[in-house]
């Protein structure tokens, strides 16, 4: 006979080796005692090495095997791994737990491609290929271990049930998930894929962001956003004078309309946002002045004032939807493709296109009419 081993000494309280040791004098075959402190928490698997534990004992297992002296008393060259995932076993959740060889016989440096697929018998599967170096190793160790059970490991956490080897294994090969879905294939060929890290992370800086940052960020976008408008506004009525001053009544009506528009959508103005409220401001005053220059182009040539305003609203319509539309589209393509700040800054921008438009067309030549009826053409035009 032979005393028990290490793995059947771990599992078995002192007492218990103690008698079973006697009995090992006197009879000619020894039956490991049970019911030791880490055998209350473990039920025997299906295969050598796998062992089950309960969902509400998992907390006390992990206890255990972290002390140093369980760690010690494993026999030498295995190591314990913890399953990845749960089970339902009999109506109770569990998770496997599995005793393995400590020396990997691969890791991923050698994996040259991973894939995510579906296959009739095994169900979900991950597809993998190695490298010639890699599938030379593979394929040694696998003929070695022909129906015995291979782990595949990640993170130090076991991937589903260790397989059965069933023949050598060379450049190609796959893990099998079962029933789990696509999604988490997916995502365990894109781990395989990346490989093994050449060299180690290190912590190049550390920041802590509180709130406090992101309103310094909002207060400084709405300061440059009244700093830009007000400046916009001076140019404006110092340029163009009477006609600049209409431009500005404009200017009221286009930030009242965008911001409607905005909240009828429930759109959230944004840093990116407000930046494309500014930008659409911008759009709005160089429509005013491609229609402004025009007025002045035909009053120079001697035309009169209700003339002068329809050539120049007429002339310079064109150039205005050309830019109009040439930004809706290049906002539209933003909003499409983009993700987050940039879709926010699309939406503002889209939002003040179409009320700069209205804007400059519409309201500020209603202006200009109501301002000719009023003075019937007796006062030149300040522009």
């Amino acid at each position: 006979s032979r005393p028990p081993s290490a793995l059947q000494k771990l599992f078995t309280p002192a007492d218990s080796a103690r008698a079973a040791g006697d009995s090992a004098r006197q009879d000619t075959a020894v039956t490991p005692a049970t019911g030791g402190p880490i055998s209350s928490v473990l039920a025997p698997g299906q295969m050598p090495g796998e062992y089950f534990v309960l969902e509400k004992d998992i907390p006390r297992a992990e206890y255990y095997f972290s002390l140093p002296q369980i760690q010690a008393a494993l026999p030498p060259g295995k190591t314990v791994r913890w399953s990845a995932d749960t089970l339902q076993m009999g109506g109770q959740v569990v998770k496997a737990l599995y005793v393995l060889d400590a020396r990997e016989i691969l890791d991923g440096q050698y994996i040259e491609n991973a894939n995510p697929n579906n296959s009739p018998i095994d169900g979900t599967v991950v597809e993998f290929q190695l490298n010639n170096e890699g599938g030379r190793r593979f394929r040694n160790e696998t003929a070695k271990h022909i129906q015995d059970y291979m782990a595949i490991v990640l993170d130090g956490r076991v991937m589903g049930r260790p397989p059965v080897i069933q023949s050598a294994i060379g450049t190609r090969g796959q893990i099998t998930l079962g029933r789990r879905d696509l999604q988490e294939a997916q995502d365990l060929a894109l781990v395989l894929r990346a490989g093994a890290l050449p060299v180690p992370l290190k912590v190049a800086e550390v920041a802590n962001i509180g709130a406090s940052l992101g309103d310094d960020a909002i207060r400084q976008g709405v300061s440059a956003g009244v700093l830009g408008l007000a400046i916009v506004v001076l140019i404006m009525v110092v340029y163009y004078r009477f006609s600049g001053f209409l431009a500005v009544m404009g200017l009221v009506f286009y930030s009242i309309t965008t911001l409607a528009v905005l909240a009828q959508f429930g759109a959230v103005l944004t840093l990116p946002g407000l930046a494309g409220f500014v930008l659409s401001i911008g759009m709005a005053v160089d429509a005013n002045f491609l229609i402004f220059e025009r007025i002045r182009e035909e009053l120079d040539r001697g035309k009169t004032i209700r003339t002068s305003i329809d050539e120049g609203f007429a002339h310079a319509w064109s150039a205005i939807v050309d830019t109009h539309v040439t930004t809706a589209l290049t906002a539209a393509i933003l909003y499409q493709f983009g993700t987050g700040p940039v879709q926010g800054f699309a939406v503002a921008l889209l939002a003040g296109i179409g009320s700069s438009l209205v804007s400059a067309i519409f309201v500020v030549r209603t202006l200009f009419l109501v301002w000719l009826n009023r003075t019937r053409g007796a006062k030149p035009l300040s522009i």
